[in-house]
């Protein structure tokens, strides 16, 4: 299980607009700054998302490498995943797959797929079998 992502974004207030558009239907809507001089020297700056108490997700600007990064955020229906797509859409993000099941994967993997204003590749998706109750 991963605790946390660092991303590098060319423009950090441009990015942190974004994902906050973007990650709020997925229920990602905590915000924490850190501030880099609070840690060991040449600690870059930090922008954190994170939901349920955790943040595992942190901008820092700096060089970006464009499609060298894939992100997959779960969603927890087919509407979350298309009301994320539709939010990365209308705020700056390229389609890289509409909203639809992945059927080379499994007939219940439902995603959407976006470059981020950067060109990283991010996907949101719902895997029922990921939230049977």
């Amino acid at each position: 299980m991963l605790d946390h992502l660092f991303l590098s974004v060319s423009d950090i207030e441009r990015s942190i607009r974004f994902y906050e558009a973007v990650l709020a239907p997925l229920g990602i809507m905590a915000r924490l700054d850190f501030d880099g001089k609070d840690g060991p020297s040449g600690h870059p700056d930090l922008k954190g998302f994170g939901a349920n108490g955790r943040m595992f997700f942190w901008l820092r600007e700096g060089a970006v490498e464009g499609k060298a990064v894939h992100v997959g955020f779960v969603a927890n229906s087919k509407v979350e995943v298309e009301t994320a797509y539709a939010a990365a859409i209308e705020n700056g993000a390229s389609d890289d797959g509409t909203p639809g099941a992945r059927l080379y994967y499994d007939p219940n993997y439902y995603a959407a797929n976006v470059l981020d204003p950067d060109g990283y590749s991010l996907e949101f998706v719902y895997k029922n079998w990921q939230h049977a109750q």
